[in-house]
């Protein structure tokens, strides 16, 4: 298996001979040419979409091999951005190949719908959230009593739309898809997105591990076919824990990127306190 690099963090990558064309919370896109995109998965960390100022060295790589891996196992339920290029075919200049190995994926041009299609297993997060509000998961009613962490009786499809930068995604309703993609691309996302959930939990579950919830992104080609696109089944578009640690009724927050998001509204009270007006940039 190829080795991880051994440079230092990336938390900005730097490829003169492209145009960027976007800089996300985690990635920079680049335009190659009228068919394809350069995408490039930094070290940046985000939570409650705020981009930390330390990388985490190697996260990029680590989420890359996670993407890919997902495209490829997932391929018999949805075709992939991927375009079978290497980055290797369109970058030329060595020191920008350098920020690239581990990192980087050529990517087929797409149009991007604008929603997340989130699928949970679990009752946790904001879902739990709503559930001790409303007793419902984003109108979805559910059966009472139902602890935190408890495992749902089928997954659930809670899309959200896309924000622009800046601002929170927001959770919509079936009937909001309908309007933003259309009939038959709102039931084919839906579809989709529970099937790619189910496989991989199933697969992830024969080797000791709960996948609680993940987010899906999807774009459409000039036919109007759905691919997936971004990243799949990464940590930081979805919740993975430990089956063997794995309880009801507590907060299953250990996990790496969970736990650091735990802790931030802790450091945002004790800082509020203590400087009297502060308050984190955004909220959970």
């Amino acid at each position: 298996m190829e080795q991880f690099s051994q440079a230092t963090p990336l938390f900005e990558s730097r490829i003169r001979s492209l145009k960027k064309v976007h800089q996300g919370k985690v990635r920079d896109i680049y335009d190659v040419d009228s068919d394809h995109l350069l995408i490039v998965t930094t070290d940046r960390l985000s939570a409650f979409d705020v981009v930390l100022p330390d990388p985490i060295p190697f996260k990029g790589e680590v989420l890359t091999r996670i993407s890919l891996f997902w495209f490829a196992k997932t391929r018999h339920i949805v075709p992939n951005h991927l375009s079978g290029l290497s980055f290797a075919d369109v970058i030329v200049d060595p020191d920008e190949r350098a920020q690239l190995a581990g990192r980087a994926m050529v990517v087929k041009k797409l149009h991007p719908l604008p929603l997340e299609a989130v699928v949970r297993g679990y009752l946790i997060g904001s879902g739990y959230k709503d559930y001790k509000r409303h007793g419902s998961v984003c109108g979805i009613p559910l059966p009472a009593g139902l602890p935190m962490a408890a495992r749902l009786p089928e997954p659930l499809f809670t899309p959200a739309s896309k924000a622009p930068a800046g601002h929170h995604d927001e959770n919509i309703d079936f009937d909001t898809i309908v309007k933003l993609v259309g009939l038959e691309h709102a039931n084919g996302i839906r579809r989709i997105a529970v099937q790619l959930y189910e496989f991989a939990a199933q697969h992830a579950l024969a080797r000791n591990i709960i996948i609680a919830d993940t987010k899906f992104e999807f774009g459409t080609d000039k036919a109007g076919d759905l691919f997936l696109i971004d990243e799949a089944l990464t940590p930081d578009s979805s919740r993975f824990w430990p089956v063997e640690s794995y309880l009801q009724a507590r907060d299953q927050s250990a996990e790496f990127r969970q736990a650091i998001r735990a802790r931030l509204p802790r450091i945002a009270a004790l800082e509020q306190e203590a400087a009297g007006s502060a308050s984190c940039a955004r909220r959970p």
